[in-house]
């Protein structure tokens, strides 16, 4: 079941290389929320009771509920539906989170340590490799924000492949998590809106010392 669910989250990260529409990005997050909760639960049944609920809170609670309302009420307030600002069509968008995907499994494979999940560490690498991906083809402060979080589901995903002899660095992780996410939604959905009438980062470019 574990492959099954890491084969899921690699296609939802295919998908948001397809997906120009605002919303379906914000579905797909709570989607990778629900795909981290079942790898919680089918691969950290050793971990003490109080650390596994930590994750699973954040994972069901966090990510895949509050994390995707924020965001939603941030598409609303700025009128978001569509983005079509990426630097490359939507087909060689996939071919490379494709072969993204594909190269951190190799790389993922060929690496020899006991402590470490494989299956959990390639995904975790192609998350991360997607989510920088995904920010430097896009120019749109939103499409930077949710490549973010691919890279924050990323390195979740970084902290179960050692969970099992690091129970301290997942609650950890999981801890760090959360704050960051928090602060960076709070900040963009309070400013963002009131600060640049345009999303884009070339508006960035704008701010003065």
């Amino acid at each position: 079941m574990i492959y099954l669910f890491i084969v899921l989250y690699g296609l939802t990260l295919v998908y948001f290389g397809l997906s120009e529409r605002v919303s379906r990005f914000v579905y797909l997050l709570s989607a990778q929320g629900l795909i981290l909760f079942a790898l919680v639960f089918e691969s950290l049944h050793e971990t003490q009771l109080i650390e596994l609920i930590l994750i699973l809170i954040e994972t069901i609670v966090v990510k895949a509920i509050l994390i995707p309302w924020f965001l939603n009420r941030l598409r609303k307030r700025n009128h978001l539906k569509r983005l079509h600002e990426s630097f490359l069509p939507v087909f060689y968008n996939v071919i490379i989170i494709v072969f993204i995907w594909v190269l951190s499994f190799v790389l993922g494979n060929n690496l020899n340590f006991e402590e470490l999940h494989t299956p959990f560490f390639s995904a975790a690498l192609a998350s991360v490799t997607c989510g920088i991906y995904f920010i430097i083809i896009h120019k749109n402060v939103f499409s930077h924000l949710t490549g973010y979080l691919i890279i924050e589901n990323g390195v979740f995903l970084l902290s179960l492949s050692v969970g099992s002899k690091f129970p301290h660095f997942v609650s950890l992780a999981v801890l760090l998590d959360v704050l960051m996410g928090v602060l960076v939604l709070g900040l963009f959905l309070n400013k963002v809106r009131d600060t640049f009438q345009d999303i884009s980062v070339q508006s960035l470019s704008k701010l003065k010392d």
